[in-house]
């Protein structure tokens, strides 16, 4: 089994923040779920451009987006590592550092222009991406009362949509919409300079990235950010547990890995599906325009679904949000026109409160196991790595075809809702 991911020792959780501290903490995580929010999405923008630059296949375009994935799997342990070693607060700097680092490397590979180092840059800046998540997810999941905790964490991945909503916006105007490619049809084959001035388009808005991201590093640097306890529950510790023992945790792993498949998927081949002429018949940068609603549907969802988990079971409101999204997916596969356009948009709205809600479901009741079941849940985000056989199944099948994929993920989703989060062998919570 991987080595333990750092997150809020089970010790911590017995031992409540002030209420006034751990608000003022969360405001400052909003910041940060909200600039990683922000910098994912651009890639959506990112994608169709380095396609028409470097002339990619959707299966190579894909794999844009496996490398950017394959970080989180690479770099959590470490990050947990880091995290044990520093504390939380110098963690997230040298997460936007490493960010920062990452981004400002997109600059030569657009100068070259080089398709591996975009791939070796946008991998840096997903390193200090993952290891933000691994610091900032399960913070928010134990800072405050255990029956709360999926709609504080729906709360907080709301701002981190509200940063994925304006992504659309910056990249479409900064990226696609200075670039030949971004304002030509669909079906246009660019001239090999035309390629080559398309490329130097993404050198100011990383620019301008790098320097939000510096500024808020040294912001945090300066914030006094409350402890949450100290060193992990060692295996000594934790008798004859076992992590496997706990059904949410088990069946909630692969639920991760499997949505985040499905949000990547549609999020990554969203414009170049809008842009069809039998879907929307629209530009890049138009449709760019058109994915903003897509994430503005789930940051609605996420704030929604905050609200509605405070009468509501989150288990009902996950299975509600699957059947949602299976059916729109279909839609989206069997039609045509704006209906098409339109049920793909709609996924948002569903798509919001999955991830936060798989997660605090998949760590309920571990008691002193919450530190390798939190770790283990953020390391499934890697599943987004797979978007690559989306691409494939586009390639081969057709990219309207490639959605069943998808439906079928959203399956499993409702699955987990329905039977695979029901604890077994659950620790007694403490309240905060």
């Amino acid at each position: 089994m991987p080595g333990p991911i750092a997150s809020p020792s089970s010790a911590a959780i017995g031992h409540p923040v002030a209420a006034s501290s751990y608000k003022s903490a969360m405001a400052l995580l909003a910041s940060l779920f909200f600039i990683w929010g922000f910098i994912t999405v651009i890639n959506n923008t990112l994608l169709p451009h380095l396609r028409s630059v470097f002339e990619l296949s959707y299966t190579q375009t894909t794999l844009i987006e496996s490398v950017w994935f394959i970080a989180y799997f690479v770099a959590s342990i470490p990050s947990a590592r880091l995290i044990e070693r520093v504390g939380y607060k110098k963690s997230m700097v040298i997460g936007l550092i490493l960010m920062a680092i990452g981004a400002l490397g997109m600059i030569p590979a657009a100068r070259l222009p080089s398709y591996g180092v975009t791939l070796c840059a946008l991998f840096v800046i997903a390193c200090g991406i993952t290891l933000l998540q691994v610091a900032a997810n399960p913070y928010v999941a134990v800072v405050g009362p255990a029956d709360t905790a999926s709609s504080r964490l729906n709360l907080v991945q709301a701002f981190n949509s509200l940063g994925a909503t304006l992504a659309p916006l910056f990249g479409g105007y900064l990226i696609l919409g200075r670039s030949t490619g971004g304002t030509a049809g669909a079906e246009q084959v660019l001239t090999q300079a035309e390629r080559l001035a398309d490329a130097q388009a993404v050198q100011l808005p990383y620019l301008i990235v790098a320097v939000v991201l510096v500024l808020l590093a040294i912001a945090i640097a300066r914030y006094p950010l409350p402890a949450m306890g100290g060193k992990r529950v060692e295996k000594a510790d934790r008798g004859n547990h076992s992590l496997w023992r706990h059904r949410n945790l088990v069946f909630g792993i692969p639920a991760i890995f499997i949505y985040l498949i499905a949000e990547i998927g549609v999020a990554n081949l969203f414009i170049n599906f809008v842009s069809q002429p039998h879907i929307g018949n629209v530009t890049h940068e138009q449709a760019s325009h058109y994915l903003f609603l897509l994430w503005g549907g789930m940051m609605v969802g996420r704030f929604a679904g905050s609200m509605l988990m405070r009468s509501m079971s989150a288990e009902s409101v996950l299975a509600g949000a699957a059947i949602g999204a299976t059916i729109v997916m279909l839609v989206a596969t069997f039609t045509t026109g704006p209906t098409a356009m339109w049920a793909l948009i709609a996924v948002g709205l569903f798509h919001s409160v999955m991830f936060p809600t798989i997660f605090t479901l998949g760590i309920r009741g571990l008691g002193p196991l919450t530190e390798e079941g939190a770790g283990l849940l953020i390391m499934a985000i890697a599943g987004g790595a797979l978007v690559v056989v989306q691409g494939w199944l586009a390639d081969t099948y057709g990219l309207q075809n490639s959605f069943l994929l998808t439906a079928a993920c959203e399956l499993y989703v409702l699955f987990y809702a329905l039977w695979g989060a029901k604890p077994t062998n659950a620790f007694p919570e403490t309240r905060h």
